[in-house]
């Protein structure tokens, strides 16, 4: 139930999870870290948040801090970024119309996912899960058909 709350919640605020796999943000949030993302318009952009932007096809994302922003027109803005760890911004400047904010990060999480997603530890996961359900539903000896067997034995 848990799960599927966190589900509807998650599509329903445009909310997602980004891993870091460069230190470009260290040490705000170090490589390794899981950053829990929100989609917010260009209007929305300020001056110090922590967004990542889509790049050209082909390219991963970049998630860094805001140093500028310029609006160009209702819904549309460039954003000059930096990472924290970089010592110059990044070249050129992002056209964007939607951004995913960092809300808030958990360092070395990205490590513990990349762990679960290792083929032998979800066969193991699923093989414990396949013997529990074998063992919750294996037929059981009721205490009365010992007792009729006993009987029946006299």
């Amino acid at each position: 139930m848990v799960c599927i709350a966190l589900v509807i919640l998650a599509v329903s605020m445009n909310i997602s999870l980004i891993m870091f796999k460069t230190g470009s943000m260290s040490p705000t949030i170090p490589t390794g870290s899981v950053a829990v993302v929100k989609e917010i318009s260009a209007d929305e952009i300020r001056v110090g948040d922590v967004i990542t932007v889509d790049r050209e096809e082909g390219q991963l994302p970049v998630t860094h801090r805001v140093v500028e922003v310029h609006t160009q027109s209702p819904g549309e803005a460039l954003v000059q970024m930096k990472g924290d760890a970089n010592p110059i911004v990044d070249p050129g400047m992002y056209r964007v119309e939607t951004v995913r904010k960092v809300l808030w990060s958990v360092p070395e999480l990205a490590k513990v996912i990349v762990w679960f997603g290792n083929p032998y530890v979800l066969g193991g996961i699923s093989l414990i899960a396949a013997l529990g359900v074998l063992w919750a539903f294996w037929p059981k000896k009721d205490e009365g058909d010992d007792a009729s067997e006993r009987s029946g034995d006299a």
